[in-house]
């Protein structure tokens, strides 16, 4: 019992080391190194959620660019890690200040298994994140508020508003990503309108 807790620290404080390795927060360090491996390897990737809290920004940053990689790429590491990670997930959501941790938060948040509560406390958040000073992670909030949708539909009028304003008014960014989630959004709406 304590070696197997003993080889979990040694792993943990290994992964730490590579998240940590990069000249600033935002440098993406090993990320994709170690995105590869724990997709290979799902099991050595319970770590990451607990250095989205890390005191370095680098560490919880690089975190959470490995966790929305392994988000989008692979399916059973997915279904292993995410809906483990969501309570802890959704509990950061409100304190995650760094603006790499917010976007990429924003950009996982529809690929988690959300009840419709969770999906709009989480668009609530998203929502405030459009004041953020970051062009990108008001960006990802816009996807991410889009990808709720999907779990949450009657949230559909206000998100499409959002895009329309946003699409608009908003950064170059905002306005190309708003132009094609409004195409997507509106034409599932055309298809479940009686």
């Amino acid at each position: 019992m304590e070696d197997g807790k003993r080889r979990r620290n040694s792993q943990a404080q290994n992964l730490r080391s590579q998240l940590a390795e990069g000249k600033h927060p935002l440098a993406l360090g090993r990320v994709r190194e170690l995105t590869a491996r724990l997709l290979a390897d799902p099991g050595k990737a319970g770590h990451l959620v607990e250095f989205l809290w890390d005191d370095d920004p680098g560490v919880a940053s690089r975190a959470a660019d490995v966790l929305e990689r392994i988000s989008r790429r692979g399916l059973p590491a997915r279904e292993r890690i995410l809906p483990a990670a969501k309570k802890a997930l959704l509990g950061l959501l409100p304190e995650a200040a760094p603006k790499k941790l917010r976007w990429n938060l924003a950009l996982m948040l529809g690929r988690l298994p959300l009840t419709v509560n969770e999906a709009r406390r989480a668009a609530e958040v998203l929502h405030s994140w459009l004041n953020d000073p970051s062009s990108i992670v008001k960006t990802a909030a816009l996807q991410g508020l889009a990808d709720i949708v999907l779990q949450d539909p009657s949230l559909l009028p206000v998100v499409l508003d959002l895009l329309r304003i946003h699409g608009r008014s908003g950064t170059a960014a905002m306005r190309a990503r708003s132009r094609i989630l409004l195409k997507k959004l509106e034409k599932r709406q055309g298809r479940e309108a009686p």
